[in-house]
């Protein structure tokens, strides 16, 4: 477009220049005046259309709010008003210069003064033809006498006279004489038809005409009439030379004089000429203005419009535009430091993706060992808010911490009831003016059971947002097991320290009674035989409780075998069954059976796991004592990747104060009971690497569950107990 722009405002101001040229050349402003004014008005509509277009095309940009729209139309504003007010202003006083000034041109004493100028330059003119024509005439009477020689007449005429050239003609027009004062000029000027025709008509012909060289000349033909009756009519012509001055200033004089006659005659025509010049410069000034601040406009805002649409990519996150350098000047220095902005903002996004991949890759190196830490760990920022959480907190404290992210300590507590022992330690670590790291042991109790925490608090640097990371573990288990060894260590030196002197007071209770028995009387051999019986009665009570504590407190290696649980489990209800069984002294109340089929074999030493369901069923034995409708369930089943054997009664279930004890030795809530039952189950399921699980049944009763991990087939010492038990 700005190329089309350029040729057609190109055409207009050459158009315009021939059209005011043709007014100073009246040959070429008749020849080409039309054609130059309608070649102009076509240009100028072309520029008018394409002003139109460029108009409704801003219109549009406008309307869908193209980047730097507005920008063009308040240049296109600011150019027009530039454009238009000076252009009207010179176009006003044009008109006006233009009208006054033509009409000076042919003022009245102008007039006068030219043609007063042509008068008087002809009345020289005709004075020094006259005075020519007298010598002509003189000259033609001395050649109409028959006895003189023309030449010599032509010689003196020449002489005696201010004249260039005299020739003689006859009437044929051959030149009979001939004589001039310009040795260069050989022949004479031959007079026109006009002035043989006068001749011949025996008149005079004289005229101020122009000759060779453009040089003005006086000519006079005058009849030589010879005396002669055989004699034609002669011709005598005389040139005489003007005088250079009155030749020069009758030339400027005529010619000024044509000039003006001409101007008078295109008057009207001039000032239609100059007003069309004017308005056709004015218009075409004008839409050459307006198309020039479109292009402009255009040039201007399209690099604002660049760094508009690459600002809005930056904005976006795109930092790969670059916009090409095309000047030197401000928007080029602006492009250039926006390609170096966004040079800069790419490298820093990279190094920035790079150094987010880094911490990304290092939390999740992170979260991953977090994840699979066995301990439970709990990051709090600056005023103990929960940040992080692994999942080891949550299965060991059995709440979802991860719903209470964002939220304090005490507000955790509100929500969670469980949480209150443990808000509360937590707390009071971190105020405490301890240094660096803290701990803590602390009870959590959830469903199930009590459980026991280790707390180690530390706090983290300020340089890293402050706050603290709290580690826990679950030391129950552990607790248990040291108890348990105690207790092991306890009950072997109870079995040394006890069984032996039990063997001599029985004895020697025995002995005093055969001794002192047939020396009494009746009366006192009853008081020694009594207190002879309790002596022995309870030194075997002695003797049963150091048994069962060397039990307990024994620890040799199982042997293990593939053992069908299902199959031990039935042999033993069977025993427990018949009338005569002389391991039970009491039977066992109802029992429902519930064995899973195609049960996996388990790894286990036979006798002990026997000893482990005696214990158990002994228990549920004691727990219905005094309850009606009493009921024990055995049941087995497969879980994953092992065995579940669980013994169910519907007797008083586990006291709560209790129930989180009852693995450790002489915890019991029998009135005969040693405390010593389920701790042997637990740690004789412990040697096989199996689980033991208590828990109350709901309106009444409590179920023990042990898990025992089923057979492998790589594993060692296969036996055939499986088919036997």
């Amino acid at each position: 477009m700005k190329y089309v722009i350029f040729v057609v405002a190109g055409l207009s101001i050459i158009m315009l220049y021939l059209l005011a040229s043709a007014g100073a050349n009246t040959e070429f402003f008749e020849r080409h005046y039309r054609w130059l004014i309608v070649s102009i008005v076509i240009f100028l509509l072309l520029l008018i259309g394409i002003v139109v277009f460029l108009l409704g095309r801003l219109r549009r940009r406008l309307k869908t709010g193209v980047f730097g729209s507005k920008l063009a139309l308040r240049l296109l504003m600011v150019f027009s008003l530039m454009a238009i007010l000076p252009g009207a202003l010179v176009y006003g006083i044009s008109v006006q210069f233009l009208g006054k000034s033509i009409e000076s041109w042919f003022d009245v004493k102008v007039d006068r003064a030219l043609e007063g100028g042509l008068t008087l330059g002809q009345t020289i003119l005709d004075n020094l033809l006259e005075e020519l024509q007298k010598k002509a005439r003189g000259a033609a009477i001395d050649l109409a006498e028959p006895s003189s020689f023309p030449l010599t007449v032509l010689n003196q005429l020449l002489i005696q006279s201010q004249i260039q050239e005299a020739t003689l003609f006859n009437q044929d027009g051959k030149v009979i004489a001939f004589t001039g004062l310009d040795d260069t000029v050989l022949f004479p000027e031959i007079p026109n038809t006009e002035a043989m025709r006068r001749i011949r008509m025996q008149k005079d012909y004289s005229a101020v005409e122009t000759l060779a060289n453009n040089t003005l000349y006086l000519r006079v033909l005058v009849p030589v009439n010879i005396l002669s009756a055989n004699e034609d009519i002669r011709v005598l012509q005389v040139l005489q030379r003007v005088p250079q001055s009155i030749a020069h200033n009758a030339e400027i004089v005529q010619a000024g004089f044509s000039d003006y006659q001409e101007l008078m005659l295109s008057r009207q025509g001039l000032t239609r000429l100059y007003s069309v010049t004017l308005t056709l410069a004015l218009l075409l000034a004008l839409f050459s203005a307006l198309a020039g601040a479109f292009l402009i406009s255009e040039k201007l805002s399209a690099p604002l419009g660049s760094l508009a649409e690459g600002t809005r990519a930056v904005a976006q996150g795109d930092f790969s535009r670059r916009h090409q350098i095309h000047s030197t000047d401000e928007f080029g220095i602006l492009t250039e430091s926006f390609n170096l902005m966004t040079e800069q903002l790419e490298a820093a996004r990279t190094i920035a993706q790079q150094h987010q991949q880094e911490i990304e890759n290092a939390r999740a190196y992170l979260e991953n060992i977090l994840a699979n830490l066995s301990s439970g760990v709990i990051v709090f920022d600056k005023v103990l808010r929960i940040r992080a959480v692994n999942q080891s907190a949550e299965q060991i404290l059995q709440i979802p911490l991860t719903n209470f992210e964002g939220l304090t300590i005490e507000e955790c507590a509100k929500q969670e009831a469980g949480l209150r022992l443990l808000a509360g330690e937590i707390r009071s670590g971190f105020d405490s003016e301890e240094v660096g790291e803290w701990q803590r042991q602390v009870l959590h109790f959830n469903a199930d059971k009590e459980q026991v925490l280790l707390l180690r608090g530390s706090r983290l640097p300020q340089a890293s947002g402050g706050g603290g990371v709290v580690v826990f573990d679950d030391i129950t288990s552990l607790l248990q097991v040291q108890r348990t060894v105690a207790w092991g260590e306890v009950a072997r030196r109870l079995a040394h320290e006890i069984k032996n002197p039990l063997t001599p007071i029985q004895l020697s209770a025995e002995r005093l009674q055969h001794k002192l028995i047939n020396k009494l009387d009746e009366a006192d051999a009853r008081i020694l035989k009594r207190s002879t019986e309790t002596i022995v009665n309870q030194v075997e009570a002695l003797k049963k409780m150091v048994d069962e504590f060397r039990e307990y407190a024994r620890v040799p290696e199982p042997e293990l075998y593939q053992v069908d649980i299902n199959r031990l489990v039935r042999e033993i209800l069977a025993l427990y069954q018949t009338t005569d069984n002389t391991e039970n002294e009491s039977p066992l109340p109802p029992i429902t059976i519930e064995l899973a089929g195609e049960l996996s074999p388990v790894r286990g030493d036979p006798a002990r796991l026997r000893q482990v369901i005696h214990n158990l069923l002994q228990n549920a034995q004691d727990a219905l004592v005094n309850i009606k409708e009493a009921a024990i369930t055995v049941r087995t089943r497969s879980v994953n990747n092992g065995i579940e054997l669980s013994v169910t009664d519907n007797g008083k279930g586990f006291p709560e104060q209790v129930k989180t004890h009852v693995f450790e030795p002489y915890v019991t809530t029998k009135p005969r009971g040693t405390g010593l039952g389920l701790p042997i189950v637990k740690k004789i399921v412990d040697e096989h690497g199996g689980t033991v699980k208590i828990q109350n049944i709901q309106p009444h009763g409590a179920q023990i569950s042990i898990i025992l991990p089923a057979f492998l087939h790589n594993s060692p010492r296969v036996s055939s107990e499986a088919t036997h038990a």
